[in-house]
C-alpha cells in the first residue's frame, strides 16, 4: 500500500541532485525525469488516496516496496526512450556535395 513512497523519494532525491550537478541544472531532460517520477508519486498519492488506502501498509511491506521499485524502474525506462528518441530527432543533418 505504500507504493507511492519509492517514486516520492526518486523524485526528491533526483530534484536535489539535480540542483547541485552542474551539467543537469539546465538539462532538459533531467528536468524532464524529475516531472515524470513526480507524475508517478502524485498518480500514486491519488490512487491511494482515492481508495480510502493512503497511510495503510500491507500485509507484505517488502512486496509494495518493491512495486514501487518497479515502478520507479519503469518511469526511469520510459523516460531513457523518451531522451533517445528527443536526441535523434534534434540531430543535426549535414548535407554531402
Amino acid at each position: 500500500m505504500v507504493c507511492y513512497a519509492i517514486p516520492t523519494v526518486a523524485a526528491i532525491i533526483h530534484h536535489a541532485t539535480r540542483k547541485n550537478v552542474a551539467s543537469w541544472k539546465t538539462s532538459i531532460h533531467h528536468l524532464w525525469l524529475t516531472l515524470l517520477l513526480l507524475g508517478g508519486a502524485i498518480f500514486g498519492l491519488v490512487d491511494h488516496l482515492w481508495n480510502g488506502e493512503l497511510f495503510l501498509i500491507g500485509e507484505n511491506i517488502v512486496f509494495d516496496l518493491l512495486l514501487g521499485v518497479v515502478i520507479t524502474i519503469a518511469t526511469i525506462a520510459v523516460w531513457a526512450i523518451i531522451v533517445i528518441f528527443d536526441k535523434k530527432s534534434n540531430k543535426p543533418t549535414t548535407k554531402t556535395a
